[in-house]
């Protein structure tokens, strides 16, 4: 089950970028309630490190 919308997260690891992440679906969640799950199984997802 996937999520309507875009969810982002950030961190200077790994552990907190995944937090991040952790802590925006929550809020997404808590913000739109039901109606932001998607009744398809088709989840995009990507990761990506990028340092300037």
């Amino acid at each position: 089950m996937g999520l309507k919308g875009v969810v982002v997260g950030e961190g200077n690891t790994y552990e907190e970028a995944l937090a991040d992440v952790k802590s925006a679906i929550k809020f997404h969640m808590e913000t739109f309630g039901r109606e932001v799950f998607e009744s398809e199984e088709i989840m995009e997802t990507f990761v990506v490190e990028v340092a300037v």
